[in-house]
């Protein structure tokens, strides 16, 4: 239950994304632009360790989001919800759990009009420093195409 532990407190988070994932063709390497922007996090601990709410602002975008992770008693899973203020919708979450330093989460959602899979990986990297990424698949799970890679470095504690 307290796998997210190590995230709570206030983070830098260097982001790089594919402005164009799943355009290469199947089976093939991600051929498009990535784009490079800051973001800063704050995560907060829900439910007595089950659960915490991660606020991030994207300066230069000029967006914010909201990621709401929630561990299932029963199944001793996590559940990963992710909203931004472009569209104010909850996304369908990624549900997974981790192994050592690693966590796995997969999930079903739609990317421009299309079914996909989606696969977040977060990586514990020590007391001050984490990575997440995104991947995405469009033929069932076959292929995936790293899309999105954050890197955090903590900037305070919680309440900090």
């Amino acid at each position: 239950m307290d796998d997210f532990d190590f995230l709570h407190g206030s983070w830098n988070v260097a982001n790089r994304r594919l402005t164009a994932p799943l355009t290469a063709p199947l089976g093939g390497p991600g051929t498009g632009t990535w784009e490079e922007f800051p973001g800063h996090a704050v995560i907060r601990p829900l439910f007595g360790g089950a659960g915490n709410i991660d606020e991030i602002t994207f300066p230069t975008l000029g967006r914010q989001g909201v990621t709401l992770r929630l561990f299932d008693r029963e199944t001793r899973r996590w559940s990963i919800h992710w909203s931004d203020s472009r569209t104010g919708r909850l996304d369908p979450p990624v549900i997974g759990g981790f192994t050592g330093d690693r966590g796995d989460f997969h999930g079903e959602d739609s990317y421009d009009g299309r079914p996909i899979r989606v696969h977040f990986t977060w990586y514990r990297l020590g007391p001050d420093a984490a990575r997440w990424e995104q991947e995405f698949s469009g033929d069932g799970g076959r292929t995936w195409e790293l899309n999105w890679i954050m890197d955090l470095t903590r900037t305070g504690s919680v309440g900090s």
